[in-house]
């Protein structure tokens, strides 16, 4: 049984780790007083401005607040499919 395991073994993450990742998260957005629902705005904004340059995949963008050092760090994930015609 034990090969069996190791073979198929699945790669969660502890629930512990789950939720330490979304603390920090709702904590970095608090400290830059950015809400939700501004955060969805600042979402459509980014993927509407990055649209005029390049195709991008809209669904799979991913926009998130870090603390760096005491300040926040945002980030964009944004998955590019290619460039736009001229």
């Amino acid at each position: 049984m034990y090969m069996f395991n190791q073979l198929f073994k699945r790669h969660h993450k502890k629930s512990g780790i789950v939720a330490k990742t979304r603390l920090q998260k709702v904590v970095s957005q608090d400290r830059v007083k950015l809400s939700p629902g501004r955060m969805n705005h600042l979402r459509d904004d980014l993927v509407q401005v990055i649209s005029k340059y390049v195709e991008i995949d809209c669904d799979q963008v991913n926009v998130a607040l870090s603390d760096n050092n005491h300040h926040g760090c945002l980030t964009a994930h944004v998955p590019v499919l290619g460039a736009l015609p001229k």
